[in-house]
Parts: structure tokens; sequence; C-alpha cells
């Protein structure tokens, strides 16, 4: 069976989180429908969403950089700052606790903790959703040494 470049690039593992990896021991069919749904989720999000990407994007969480709609594994996280391991879920009112409670220990063993927040709160509180996030990144450590982080290196 021959691949074509693109089907070859899906099929080969790297490690998770560090870049924009792939893997995750799914195929490369199910790796490229989460991807398109994650597009899709970042071309139409909803309202909530919409108002917390403006708060959490261009580095505005103290230099902390997001991305949104974030595949890992078989989940789709709202937000996910690498750096941190960090996801920001934001929850509408018709979320399952079971269902999210598993997810998130499933998100956990991959070394991620996981922030929810409401629609409700982003809607009425945008303020302080923010800097309940930005005091979780600041008690939360570094992955990875940041290259900002680094004395000297600059010439």
């Amino acid at each position: 069976m021959t691949l074509t470049p693109m089907e070859d690039s899906r099929r080969l593992n790297s490690p998770p989180i560090q870049g924009r990896g792939r893997g995750w021991g799914l195929s490369a069919g199910i790796i490229a429908e989460l991807n398109a749904r994650a597009s899709a989720m970042r071309k139409y999000p909803t309202e909530p969403e919409k108002r917390l990407w403006h708060a959490l994007s261009n580095g505005q969480m103290e230099g902390h950089k997001f991305r949104r709609q974030a595949v890992i594994g078989p989940y789709i996280a709202d937000f996910l700052c690498p750096q941190k391991a960090l996801i920001v879920e934001v929850d509408g009112d018709t979320h399952d606790g079971d269902h999210d409670a598993r997810r998130d220990q499933a998100l956990a063993d991959y070394g991620l903790r996981v922030l929810r927040v409401t629609n409700h709160d982003v809607m009425t509180n945008l303020d302080g959703v923010s800097q309940h996030i930005l005091a979780v990144l600041q008690q939360t450590p570094n992955r990875w040494a940041s290259a900002a982080g680094h004395d000297g290196d600059a010439a």
C-alpha cells in the first residue's frame, strides 16, 4: 500500500503537545477528522469563546501563548497554553459532569490540567475570569525553559 505524502505525515507519531505533534495512537483518518472539526470550531466560535479568545490571544496574559481548539488525543480543547500544560474549557449549560470528569482525567493522564469556566461567567465577568486564569498561570510551573528566561543568550 502506497501512502500520499500527506497521509504518510499523518501516520508518523511525534510526542504530544510539543510543537503540533501528531500521533496519540489514532488513525490518520480520525486525526484528519478531529483537525477538520477543530478548524470549523475556530472558524465559527461561540460568543463566549470569541470573548475569551480576545482576552487570551496575542500573549495578553503576561506573555503566555494560547492555541484555540487544540487537538489533544481524541479531544479538542477550547484553549491550550502548551508552556503551562493548561487547558481552559468554556462550558455551557449542556455539559455532562460525569463525561467532563472522565475527559479531564484522560487529559490529566497526558500531563495536562483543565480549568473550566462557564459561558455565563465569561459573558458577565470576563475581567474576573481573566484574573482567575492569570492566577492559575502564575501558580503553574513551566514545562520547559522559555527563550525569554535565558540570561545572556542574546548578543
